[in-house]
């Protein structure tokens, strides 16, 4: 009976997927998915003279790395920070290259005990490169242990209970702790003040994002012309997982549709049917601009009314879809509520009836 109600589940999950795996199905989402692991291992640059982008932050890990070399020392602990898909990991597995070391890497969520961190740190060895991705999500107890890690590289260990307990302390080579959060203000300021380097990853300019897709191209051997990655470069998003997710989705509609050439019409054609705009917006993020605009007037309206008219999570409003609406300048946060903008209405083609007329305030009142 219970293989019988397991089979029925497993069969209806695939039928009825959940919200979190549709969210994980989003093209135009910045976070990875199971096939995005395959692509990022092949197109990842190796050194920092092919990672595109990002001047300000290569320009000073540059310095940074050539004068821990020249010192004979590790780099310094560092925190990247920015929006899913923009290199965060790629950057830490470049640092490790360049300095010549080995890398570890792990996340927040996978170290769930202190006997974890230990297990990653005992197995480093001199000048070596610890990356944990999703830093922000270490528990208190893990964090803690990490402190003297980064400090004084030692981790104390604590054998036995009561009046027997005794400590044991481990003194750990000289490493490298490499930070990626996507929300930095979650980082706890204990954590975060020792962290030597601070970067932060900004999203990239189309022409960026286009260099990026003819090396990705290139190394895909996709065949295209000129001007046929343009219009897959305007709708990434300024994201480079975007942009080669899209890439590949378009390599496929070629190959099946047309005679395996990556034209302009042909990737307009593909991005069409993919259902994403000449902004990079995709149907989601249509529904919550229309849901603003056609049932609440534009505005303003509560973020929980919204999640609750589009069946969404407003968490998830908030973290994922606003912040390209807002980058837009589609949205505006106000205190009592979102508003979609001007902006919005001409990108959708709506008639603009409303007025920007100042909401009265209790001076402008007593004037009158």
């Amino acid at each position: 009976m219970k293989r019988l109600r397991l089979r029925i589940y497993n069969q209806t999950s695939k039928l009825f997927p959940s919200n979190n795996e549709e969210k994980g199905m989003r093209i135009v989402s910045g976070k990875p998915n199971i096939e995005d692991s395959s692509i990022d291992s092949n197109l990842r640059p190796k050194r920092l003279n092919g990672f595109i982008g990002q001047e300000k932050v290569k320009d000073n890990l540059k310095i940074a790395i050539s004068a821990a070399q020249k010192r004979h020392e590790p780099l310094d602990h560092v925190i990247l920070y920015g929006a899913p898909g923009l290199g965060k990991t790629t950057l830490a597995y470049i640092i490790a290259a360049e300095m010549g070391v080995s890398i570890k890497v792990s996340s927040g969520p996978a170290i769930e005990r202190p006997g974890d961190l230990a297990a990653s740190l005992t197995n480093l060895h001199e000048g070596d490169v610890l990356f944990i991705d999703e830093i922000h999500r270490l528990s208190h107890t893990v964090e803690e242990k990490l402190y003297p890690a980064m400090e004084d590289f030692v981790f104390d260990i604590f054998l036995g209970k009561g009046p027997a307990a005794r400590s044991l302390r481990l003194n750990l080579p000289r490493f490298t702790l490499i930070g990626a959060t996507t929300r930095l203000a979650l980082l706890s300021p204990p954590l975060r003040d020792r962290f030597g380097v601070t970067y932060h990853l900004d999203f990239y300019s189309e022409a960026a994002i286009q260099t990026i897709l003819d090396r990705s191209a290139a190394i895909l051997k996709v065949l295209v012309e000129r001007d046929g990655l343009v219009p897959i470069a305007q709708r990434a998003r300024g994201t480079p997982r975007v942009a080669n997710r899209l890439l590949k989705r378009i390599r496929d509609y070629a190959q099946v549709m047309a005679n395996g050439v990556v034209t302009k019409e042909t990737a307009l054609k593909g991005l069409s049917k993919l259902e994403i705009d000449s902004v990079g917006l995709d149907d989601i993020d249509h529904r919550v601009l229309h849901t603003i605009i056609d049932k609440f007037d534009g505005g303003p309206v509560g973020l929980d009314t919204i999640a609750a008219s589009i069946s969404e999570d407003a968490d998830t409003i908030m973290d994922v879809y606003e912040p390209y609406l807002l980058q837009l300048a589609f949205l505006e946060r106000t205190s009592r509520g979102r508003i979609a903008t001007k902006l919005a209405y001409e990108h959708l083609g709506l008639p603009y009836k409303k007025d920007a007329q100042p909401q009265p305030t209790l001076w402008s009142q007593k004037q009158t």
